[in-house]
């Protein structure tokens, strides 16, 4: 749901677009813990008794027994890698989460500060000057804890998205405290809007 708030800034519109998009603020991630039973093997030792002859070994029974101690060990072997896989999928899924939560409770506390500051300055209002630090801070603040939530782990087409919300948020802090004219605020703000609504839209498809 999209909401927009227009007025008039020395003649020229002023617009603040809102994007409200399903946020993942509120779910919890349940990791998947692996309980694992230890399997004990018991090795039963079996007493051979000889009658009687010469004893000799069942040369035939050898390559088998190398055989199937070759699959056993491949086997494992997978098994190993199948597991790091899982983890190293579980360590990408929970570092991506940590981000999305950032930014969509920072983000959210941002455009609550901007809309403030956009509809005190629409309205000519006294209190401006107060509602303009508050905004700056916010958005310097978002900028701050997403870029610092950011890991390795984290792919490429997300740590993207996120870096152009840092640069946004950082950009309109700029806009603001400059007092940047109102095409090139508006301008800066669309942006804003914009790389909010992807990076969300990528975090929600990851849940």
């Amino acid at each position: 749901m999209n909401f927009s708030r227009r007025a008039e800034l020395g003649g020229l519109p002023v617009i603040f677009r809102a994007v409200l998009i399903r946020s993942a603020r509120g779910r919890r991630i349940g990791g998947l813990l692996a309980g694992g039973a230890a399997a004990v093997m018991a090795v039963v030792v079996g007493c051979t008794s000889v009658t009687g002859g010469e004893p000799a070994v069942n040369a035939g029974d050898a390559p088998a027994y190398r055989t199937s101690v070759s699959v056993s060990q491949s086997e494992s072997a997978a098994s190993s890698i199948a597991r790091e896989s899982e983890r190293q999928a579980s360590l990408t899924t929970q570092a991506v989460h940590d981000t999305c939560e950032t930014l969509s409770t920072s983000s959210a506390d941002a455009i609550d500060a901007v809309n403030a500051y956009v509809g005190a300055f629409n309205q000519g209002a006294a209190n401006v000057a107060a509602t303009e630090g508050p905004a700056v801070d916010a958005l310097n603040q978002s900028a701050d804890a997403v870029a610092g939530s950011m890991t390795a782990a984290v792919p490429q087409e997300l740590t993207d998205a996120f870096t152009s919300w840092v640069d946004g948020a950082r950009a309109t802090a700029k806009a603001i405290s400059g007092h940047a004219p109102p095409g090139e605020f508006n301008k800066t703000i669309k942006d804003l809007n914009d790389t909010r609504s992807n990076a969300l839209s990528l975090c929600d498809a990851t849940y």
